[in-house]
């Protein structure tokens, strides 16, 4: 069949072609033998560092030298190890992929494992008087309980306010003095109350209301039987009190339910409570003169004492102080130059009973009725002794 004869598709009736008939096909046509290959679009390939497994043997690659800088961990003797398959090697190595973490070592491997370091709390500052308030039950901390905790000294100066009042009280003193027997009663009460009060105090019992009240009561009753007596009998108005009140307080004692221990110590820091406030009615008993001069030189001993001076540097300052103090208050008077052995005298009692009330980690409290009545407590006797001597 030649090229330029059309083929009828419907020449045979029935639309079929004879066995003989040749196909042709004229015009553009496509080419059945060429299937061009479609390939499909891949993502980019990205490289990431393999995944370590922190319990996994590091592989070893065969063209790789170790060195000591990065060498595998290696187990201990008679350690197990596991053999695992080397992973296969990357075809291609990133060169800026981080390298990766160092393997930590496998449980049961003896490697010291750092504690935790605790943190230190900061120190409280020393200005403070107390801790801060708290509302799980603790208990606020005062300077004594610090000092204590600390390994500080356990004598604390009352400092320079418990100075100040101790000055006031001892300026009343020689101020009531000069006024009359009864214008000194106001401020001894007053000097007998803390002494009796800071006294039980300072050897920490508290409260402690009928070792206070007994030898509070003590003291009054020694005034009282001095005014009536008369100055020529203060002696044995203040011995005999005392001695009266001895007992009251033994009775005290064997009245009291606790321990025997207890009851000793109570009975000790009882006697001595009274036997102080008693002691304390010699300014009482005194001549005005050198109840005058023995409160001014008290008051200017504490004053010098509270100074920021270094301790022994204080000590002289205080004595030169009540040395001068007391001749300044005795050319006032009849004394003259015999009022700077009184208030030497009354300087040195005066810092010894400073000194008893600075000790053994004193609280606040001790030095507000302790620490103010002490020094003048502690200075009555010789008041009394140098007082009758020397008018």
């Amino acid at each position: 069949m030649s090229n330029d004869q059309q083929y009828d598709p419907y020449a045979n009736g029935h639309g079929q072609q004879g066995p003989d008939v040749t196909q042709t096909w004229e015009g553009q046509t496509w080419d059945t033998q060429f299937q061009p290959v479609v390939q499909q679009q891949q993502p980019p390939v990205t490289y990431e560092a393999p995944y370590q497994d922190p319990y996994a043997q590091p592989a070893y690659e065969p063209a790789y030298e170790p060195s000591y800088d990065n060498t595998a961990y290696l187990p201990p003797q008679g350690a197990v190890a596991y053999e695992q398959p080397q992973q296969p090697q990357q075809p291609q190595q990133q060169p800026y992929a981080a390298a990766p973490a160092a393997p930590a070592a496998p449980v049961g491997y003896d490697t010291p494992v750092p504690e935790p370091v605790a943190e230190v709390a900061p120190a409280a500052p020393a200005s403070a008087g107390y801790s801060s308030p708290t509302t799980s039950g603790n208990t606020r901390i005062t300077d004594a309980q610090r000092a204590r905790a600390e390994g500080r000294s356990p004598v604390i100066e009352p400092g320079f306010q418990p100075a100040a009042l101790t000055a006031i009280l001892g300026l009343l003193l020689a101020g009531g003095a000069a006024i009359g027997p009864y214008g000194l009663l106001v401020p001894l009460v007053l000097l007998q109350g803390l002494t009796a009060a800071g006294w039980f105090r300072l050897n920490g019992m508290w409260p402690a209301r009928q070792g206070i009240a007994l030898a509070f009561a003590g003291g009054l009753v020694a005034d009282a039987a001095l005014l009536a007596t008369g100055r020529e009998h203060a002696a044995a108005a203040i011995l005999g009190t005392l001695g009266a009140w001895v007992l009251l307080c033994l009775v005290l004692q064997l009245r009291s339910h606790a321990d025997p221990d207890e009851r000793m110590y109570g009975l000790m820091a009882g006697v001595a409570s009274a036997a102080l406030t008693v002691v304390a009615t010699g300014h009482l008993g005194a001549a005005p003169d050198a109840v005058v001069v023995g409160g001014i030189a008290v008051a200017a001993t504490v004053v010098a004492r509270a100074l920021p001076l270094p301790g022994p540097v204080s000590l002289v300052v205080a004595l030169l102080a009540g040395a001068g103090s007391g001749i300044a208050a005795g050319g006032l008077n009849d004394l003259g130059s015999s009022g700077a052995l009184i208030g030497l005298a009354a300087g040195v009692c005066a810092l010894v009973g400073l000194r008893v009330a600075s000790y053994d980690y004193p609280s606040r409290f001790v030095h507000m009725t302790a620490g103010i009545a002490l020094p003048l407590t502690a200075a009555a006797p010789a008041v009394y002794l140098l007082g009758r001597a020397l008018a």
